[in-house]
């Protein structure tokens, strides 16, 4: 496996350069400068081979307040082309179009690598300091203490010039998905065409919710199909899963991911019955008619999804709109609700005059 870099010794201070993405504002170098003149530079800076600059903009600034003229530093090769262009950046025009998000992500995941690789090293490095360790030559292989600020948020505003690190990990994640073996086939798909949605304007944040639903839905087909899963599990997952399939494209997403993650619980807590007891089930299924209730944590996950659903829908669009029979199904499953809630009250009062 080939070397990512190689430390080079004596590298001119003044042949290291820096594109316009380099935040110029370094805030106060005074710490950091002491911290060099005690310490050294205890993590070389990162460059590319021909000088350019991917981490250590106020190590670089503070080396040459103090007036060094020359420094050890990383040099990093196999960086992207892309990537390359973006650091090295001196005027708008360079990259002749405009970023795609996901390609905006695909660079923020390099890059803050990378950025990741440089605090991994100034944080080993300082480790080992004492006073004792002193090189103090300019070309000493030393470094300051580790920059203070989010890695996710400097990387972000070098590839965006937005704060929107938030985003760029949502899209990660996706592209993750999209490339991950061990997803079903199915998931990957729909983690590709939601990137592809997301490039043509599309929300991430509806993006996350349906791919959720989606890996939602793949459990369930998993347990449907399972054979070591009790009938109950089985059926459950698999009328789960055919309901889902109905919502899919009416349902909000953030709703969908909801119903997703309900019928999974519902389906992972249905009674497991055992071969013998369903098979007598069957056999007095008319007589006696085997009921599978439910645990108390899946009714509250239930009304816990319920308990703002009034709020989501408008009355006036939905009364007139619903045929006969789902208006029927309606005032039945209220109706039902009603008389559930009755019954429940008087058990809860039972309870408590007992008590």
């Amino acid at each position: 496996m080939t070397e990512p870099g190689h430390i080079e010794l004596e590298r001119s201070v003044a042949s290291i350069w820096a594109g316009r993405r380099h935040r110029e504002d370094y805030g106060d170098l005074d710490a950091l400068t002491e911290s060099i003149l005690r310490d050294g530079l205890l993590q070389p800076i990162t460059i590319t081979p021909d000088g350019m600059l991917i981490c250590g903009a106020r190590r670089l600034a503070a080396i040459r307040q103090l007036g060094w003229k020359t420094v050890n530093v990383w040099v990093r090769s196999g960086i992207s082309t892309t990537l390359g262009l973006l650091l090295a950046e001196q005027d708008d025009n360079l990259l002749h179009k405009p970023l795609t998000r996901t390609e905006e992500a695909t660079l923020y995941a390099e890059l803050k690598a990378l950025m990741v690789e440089d605090a991994a090293g100034r944080q080993e490095a300082s480790r080992f300091t004492s006073n004792q360790e002193n090189p103090r030559s300019h070309g000493a292989a030393a470094v300051a203490a580790p920059q203070k600020g989010d890695t996710r948020q400097q990387a972000a505003l070098m590839v965006t010039g937005r704060n929107a690190y938030t985003s760029l990990e949502r899209i990660n994640d996706l592209q993750r998905l999209a490339a991950d073996p061990a997803e079903t086939e199915d998931v990957r798909q729909r983690a590709q065409e939601e990137l592809d949605r997301i490039d043509a304007g599309g929300s991430i944040t509806g993006a996350r919710h349906r791919i959720r639903a989606a890996q939602a839905l793949a459990e369930l087909d998993t347990l449907a199909g399972d054979p070591a899963q009790p009938a109950g599990i089985r059926d459950t997952a698999a009328a789960g899963a055919a309901r889902l399939r109905e919502l899919e494209h009416t349902a909000r997403p953030a709703d969908l991911e909801r119903l997703a993650e309900l019928a999974v619980e519902r389906a992972k807590t249905a009674t497991k019955k055992r071969p013998a007891q369903l098979a007598k089930a069957r056999l007095h299924a008319v007589e006696e008619p085997a009921r599978e209730f439910l645990p108390v944590r899946s009714f509250v996950y239930l009304w816990d999804e319920l308990s703002t659903w009034s709020e989501r829908y408008d009355p006036d669009m939905i009364g007139p709109a619903l045929s006969d029979e789902q208006w029927s199904m309606f005032e039945n499953a209220v109706a039902a609700t009603i008389a559930f809630l009755d019954a429940a009250r008087v058990a809860r009062n039972a309870r408590r005059d007992t008590a």
